[in-house]
């Protein structure tokens, strides 16, 4: 069995195109249709490591894409499924492995589906494998939900999370959550897209442009694609990590070496420096971004 026209077009609207290497939300450079170093495919057909600055072509992309399908995603899932599979039950669980790798047909909802239980599969995978970074990213929340309706109905429907998301003169009849997303994050980072509506007006795409100058691997269009909501969510997660890992590191040393009998203080304030030095390379984008703000400097 092999993905259908529907199945990739499935895939490739949730993981949209992105022509130039960019960092997902937990830092994965990523290129194309959601290519990683990961993939081995990815690596042979790339004939090298992927680095920044990196670009893709729609044909080169295309090429990979079919390639990774047939030799990477497809493979795990035919032999794991029922001997009674669907094609849409199919496309649904290439789509999850190509989004969460191979593994996934070892998990609890590829278990259930083996067993004949496609009700109990869909639930549990509707409300599971939707974190990244030990985070829970709306983007996986939606396509998971996705995912398992396609695998219940076979309704190839859903918001294509990857789509680019354009200004437009005429609010939608119902809200866009994607875009949605981006107005929170936009307001809660400084940048005042206006009201939380889901529309992407004159306001919207003025805040996602100036937030979109602050760094130096987005295009300025004033367009959300995946590369700007990527961007957006990991801005989300560093601000969440500098608030819960760097304290809690440094609380729970402190205490340590207290009990311990050791010179807490200098203990402390060491592991503070690590902890901070740590924090200021993984997110190193996300601090460039704030400062490129406070200073009002704006990035080709």
């Amino acid at each position: 069995m092999q993905t259908s026209e529907k199945g990739v077009e499935f895939v490739q609207a949730h993981e949209g195109f992105v022509s130039r290497a960019y960092p997902d939300p937990v830092g994965v450079l990523t290129i194309g249709t959601g290519f990683t170093n990961s993939s081995a495919v990815f690596r042979a057909m790339w004939g090298h490591k992927l680095k920044p600055g990196d670009t893709i072509t729609r044909e080169q992309n295309l090429r990979i894409l079919q390639a990774a399908l047939d030799e990477e995603y497809e493979p795990p899932v035919e032999a794991a499924m029922p001997a009674d599979a669907l094609q849409h039950e199919f496309d649904a669980a290439v789509s999850a492995t190509f989004n969460l790798g191979p593994r996934f047909m070892s998990w609890k909802a590829a278990k259930l589906w083996k067993s004949g239980n496609r009700a109990a599969a869909a639930e549990h995978w509707r409300n599971n494998y939707n974190k990244a970074g030990g985070r829970k990213l709306p983007g996986l929340v939606r396509r998971r939900k996705e995912e398992a309706h396609l695998f219940l109905t076979g309704e190839y429907t859903g918001i294509g999370e990857g789509t680019q998301r354009r200004a437009s003169d005429r609010k939608p009849a119902e809200p866009d959550p994607v875009v949605k997303e981006a107005q929170e994050a936009l307001k809660r980072f400084g940048f005042d897209p206006g009201d939380i509506d889901g529309w992407i007006g004159k306001n919207t795409k003025e805040a996602v442009l100036a937030y979109q100058k602050t760094h130096p691997h987005l295009t300025n269009d004033g367009i959300i694609g995946p590369a700007t909501m990527a961007q957006l969510r990991r801005d989300a997660i560093a601000v969440k990590d500098s608030v819960q890992k760097g304290g809690g590191v440094t609380a729970v040393s402190t205490i340590g070496a207290f009990f311990s009998g050791l010179p807490w203080g200098w203990i402390a304030a060491g592991v503070a420096i690590v902890a901070v030095g740590y924090f200021a390379w993984r997110y190193r984008d996300v601090i460039q971004r704030r400062w490129n703000t406070l200073v009002g400097r704006e990035v080709a």
